[in-house]
């Protein structure tokens, strides 16, 4: 058992991470346009036709802008809360709606998808856990605070998508008003770099091979300064900065925690992996 996983795109300009295996895929938020999820995805070799459903974390605009207009090209369900969905104000076929429920798995084919609520400012937020089999990947952005839930299932994973939004010192030094200051950072907004260290530090796995980092702020962070940061902790955990600007390279998640990008050009056929080059 295995997955693949890629960010498509990371940051408050928009939020779109793609998980799934030979069969088939998912896509956590749907933030960025149809026609460019499409286009990141030719560019990695990933096949919109694996794609069998979009789960959506909340109702921001960088998380599902794109939505409507991907699920009803591609015919695919949205699994999303009612309270997300009514305040999200989304011009979706109530046919292609999907509810789920905290802690219940949903199965994709051999998919299995678990949502759990976070802390954000949004009115029904989740955060999501993929497994294929053993293999478990999370996707753990917009997170007021890192919980006993976040860090329970964070020991879980193989790899994830954790947020790492601002470095705290940028924040206070820089030019947003005070009162968007304390909204980033007052429990109910978005986690720091030192934040989420601290749950890598408290609660990694000895088996997480990858970790991206994700949804990092424009003005108050630095990819080379969170880099670093991990990095003089990673021990074999592969450290990866999720773009604000382009897709992340496809990354293979095995058991075995061996850690590797799977070469361009991929064309995932049902029961077979095929890879090639440009």
């Amino acid at each position: 058992m295995s997955l693949f996983i890629t960010s498509l795109n990371s940051g408050s300009n928009g939020n779109c991470y793609y998980v799934g295996n030979e069969q088939e895929a998912v896509l956590i938020d749907a933030g960025i346009s149809c026609r460019e999820t499409e286009k990141r995805m030719r560019r990695l070799g990933l096949l919109m036709e694996k794609v069998k459903a979009i789960f959506i974390s909340h109702e921001h605009g960088d998380h599902i802008s794109g939505v409507a207009v991907l699920a009803k090209k591609h015919n695919l369900p949205v699994y999303i809360t009612p309270d997300t969905f009514t305040h999200g104000r989304l011009l979706i076929e109530k046919e292609r709606i999907r509810s789920f429920t905290a802690h219940k798995p949903i199965m994709i084919g051999s998919l299995s998808v678990t949502a759990f609520p976070k802390f954000h400012d949004a009115s029904d937020p989740h955060s999501f856990i993929v497994s294929n089999g053993s293999v478990n990947v999370g996707v753990f952005t917009d997170l007021g605070i890192a919980c006993d839930q976040l860090a329970n299932y964070f020991k879980q994973c193989h790899a994830a998508f954790l947020e790492t939004n601002y470095d705290a010192v940028m924040l206070e030094n820089g030019s947003y008003p005070y009162h968007l200051k304390n909204r980033i950072r007052g429990g109910m907004g978005h986690l720091s770099n030192e934040q989420a260290l601290q749950l890598f530090l408290d609660h990694r796995p000895t088996f997480m091979s990858h970790l991206l980092l994700a949804h990092l702020s424009k003005n108050n962070n630095d990819p080379a300064l969170v880099e670093d940061l991990f990095n003089q902790h990673a021990g074999n955990t592969q450290i990866v900065v999720a773009s604000r600007y382009k897709e992340t390279p496809v990354f293979h998640i095995t058991l075995s925690g061996d850690a590797y990008i799977v070469p361009k050009k991929i064309v995932l056929k049902k029961n077979q992996l095929q890879l090639s080059l440009f």
